[in-house]
C-alpha cells in the first residue's frame, strides 16, 4: 500500500470512528433519532477518501496528500485547545431584585385583595399581561390543554409534599455548638450531599445581590428580606431527560415537581444537620426563597447563565434544579473562574430561542438590564403559555446541546467547546445535524399511557 492511498484511510477512519461512536452513544442513550442520522453520517462521510484511495487515477497521490493536509489543518484549527480573554460582563445589580415581582408570586394574587390593589398600584404596566395567564386554565388544570389527571395529579402529590416541607426550612438551633475545622467540614457535607443525589455543589459567601430585597410568599410578602448568614451551599440535581424530551406534555411537570421535591429534601436536610452542629443554616427551596438561587449557584462555580437566563452546568447544561442552604457554619468557599465560552456559545446557537413554543426567548445580542449584561426573557409570555399548557413546558432545557447526557463523547464536545471558539459554532452545526434543528418531542411512555 502506497502512502498516498494509506494517508486516505486514515482520514477515512477520522471522520468514520468519531461519528460511529456517537452512533453506539446514541444507541445507549436510546435516542433513536440521532442514532439513525449519525451512522449515515459514518457511513457517508468517508467515502470521498476511500474512492480516492481506491480508484488510480492521474494525480490521485496529490490529490490524497492535498486532502489529508487539508482535513490536518482543519482538525487542528478546530481541535487545538486556545482560549480568548472574553470581557467580564458587568454582574452588578443596580436594584436587588423583589420577590414580589417574580411571576408565580404574581400568579397567586387575588384580585380584590390589598396586595393585588398595592402591586398593580406600583407596577400598572404589567396588569394587562398579567391577566393574560389569569384567563388560562393554569398549571396543572384539568381545562389545560396537556391536561392528563394521572400524570397532574402524580405533580401535584410532589409539590405538596415539597410545600409541607417549608416549616423544616429552619428551625432552632442546637444549644451545644461542635467546632469543626472549615476544610474538613466542607469536604463531609459535599461528600454526603453526593451520597443524599446532588450532581453538583459549590460554595460561595453570600452576597447583597443574592438575597431578595423584598419577600412575596405568604407571612413575608412585602417585608425586608433579613438574612445575615455568611455563606451559601448551592447544589444541583438532575432531571430526566427523556421526561424533558417529552415536554410540553405532562411527563415534563411531572418531572419538574419530583426533582423540586427531591432538591428540596436535600436542603432540608442540610440545614438540619448544620444547625444539629449548633450553627444556623435555612433551606432555600421552591415556595420558600430568600435569596436568587441561580445567582448563587453561579457564584459558588456550578455554571454560567445562557439565553433562557437559566444556569447552564458543565455537567448537564440547564438539565437541573437548583437549591440553597445558607448558614453561619464556616465554610471553605470555592472560587468561581468565569467561562466566557457559554454566553459566546449562546450566541451563535440559539437553538432554544427557535424551538420555543411561546418565542419568549429574544434572538438578539444581551442587553443590559438592571445594570447587567444578559439576556432576559419574556416572562409573561413564557408564564402564558405554561397557563395554556397546563405544564412547565421545557422545551428550551430539552434541546439545549449543553444538556445532553455527561458521557465521554459528550464530555469531550464540552471541553472543546469551552476552549476553541471555532468549535463553538462546529458544536452548534453538528448538533442541529444529528439532533436536528428542531427536534419534535417524544411521546408519552408506554406506561404513561392509562
Amino acid at each position: 500500500m502506497i502512502i498516498s492511498e494509506l494517508l486516505m484511510y486514515t482520514v477515512a477512519a477520522l471522520f468514520f470512528l468519531p461519528l460511529f461512536l456517537l452512533f453506539l452513544v446514541s444507541l445507549a442513550e436510546k435516542d433513536y433519532r440521532a442514532a439513525r442520522r449519525s451512522l449515515r453520517f459514518s457511513l457517508i462521510s468517508p467515502l470521498p477518501f476511500i474512492v480516492i484511495a481506491i480508484v488510480n487515477f492521474p494525480g490521485s497521490a496529490i490529490v490524497s496528500y492535498a486532502l489529508a493536509a487539508l482535513t490536518l489543518f482543519f482538525l487542528v484549527l478546530l481541535l487545538f485547545p486556545y482560549k480568548t480573554n472574553p470581557i467580564r460582563p458587568e454582574e452588578k445589580l443596580k436594584e436587588k431584585y423583589d420577590e414580589r415581582d417574580v411571576i408565580f408570586v404574581r400568579n397567586r394574587l387575588v384580585e380584590g385583595s390589598e396586595q393585588f390593589s398595592d402591586y398593580y398600584e406600583r407596577k400598572p404596566e404589567l396588569l394587562e399581561r398579567d391577566n393574560r395567564f389569569r384567563e388560562a386554565p393554569g398549571l396543572l388544570s384539568p381545562e389545560s390543554i396537556q391536561a392528563n389527571p394521572f400524570m397532574y395529579s402524580s405533580a401535584a402529590a410532589s409539590f405538596q409534599v415539597c410545600e409541607n416541607l417549608i416549616p423544616l426550612c429552619d428551625g432552632p438551633v442546637a444549644e451545644m455548638k461542635i467546632e469543626s475545622d472549615p476544610v474538613k467540614i466542607t469536604r463531609y457535607i459535599k461528600e454526603w450531599a453526593g451520597l443524599l443525589g446532588v450532581v453538583s455543589i459549590g460554595i460561595t459567601e453570600l452576597k447583597d445581590d443574592h438575597r431578595y430585597s423584598i419577600g412575596g410568599r405568604r407571612e413575608k410578602y412585602g417585608k425586608p428580606v433579613i438574612n445575615n448568614h455568611k455563606y451559601a451551599i448551592a447544589f444541583t440535581v438532575e432531571m430526566d431527560r427523556d421526561s424533558l424530551r417529552r415536554g410540553p406534555k405532562a411527563p415534563t411537570v411531572m418531572e419538574s415537581a419530583r426533582q423540586y421535591l427531591n432538591a428540596g429534601t436535600i436542603a432540608v436536610q442540610i440545614a438540619a444537620f448544620i444547625r444539629g452542629l449548633g450553627h444556623s443554616a435555612k433551606a432555600h427551596i421552591d415556595a420558600s426563597y430568600e435569596v436568587v438561587c441561580p445567582l448563587v449557584a453561579r457564584d459558588a462555580g456550578l455554571g454560567e447563565l445562557g439565553r433562557t437566563g437559566l444556569l447552564i452546568t458543565p455537567e448537564l447544561g440547564s438539565r437541573v434544579r437548583i437549591n440553597v442552604v445558607t448558614t453561619d457554619l464556616p465554610l471553605i468557599t470555592d472560587t468561581r473562574g468565569f467561562e466566557g465560552s457559554v454566553a459566546d456559545f449562546c450566541e451563535h446557537c440559539m437553538k432554544c430561542a427557535d424551538v420555543c413554543p411561546s418565542r419568549s426567548i429574544p434572538k438578539g445580542e444581551r442587553q443590559i438590564d438592571n445594570g447587567v449584561l444578559r439576556w432576559k426573557i419574556d416572562h409573561e409570555k413564557c408564564f402564558t403559555f405554561w397557563s395554556k399548557s397546563g405544564t412547565d413546558c421545557g422545551r428550551c432545557v430539552a434541546v439545549c446541546p449543553y444538556s445532553h447526557p455527561d458521557n465521554a463523547i459528550h464530555k469531550a464536545i464540552r471541553f472543546f467547546i469551552r476552549k476553541s471558539p471555532l468549535f463553538r459554532r462546529f458544536g452548534a452545526t453538528l448538533d442541529d445535524l444529528i439532533y436536528g434543528r428542531k427536534p419534535k418531542p417524544l411521546g408519552l411512555a408506554d406506561w404513561q399511557k392509562i
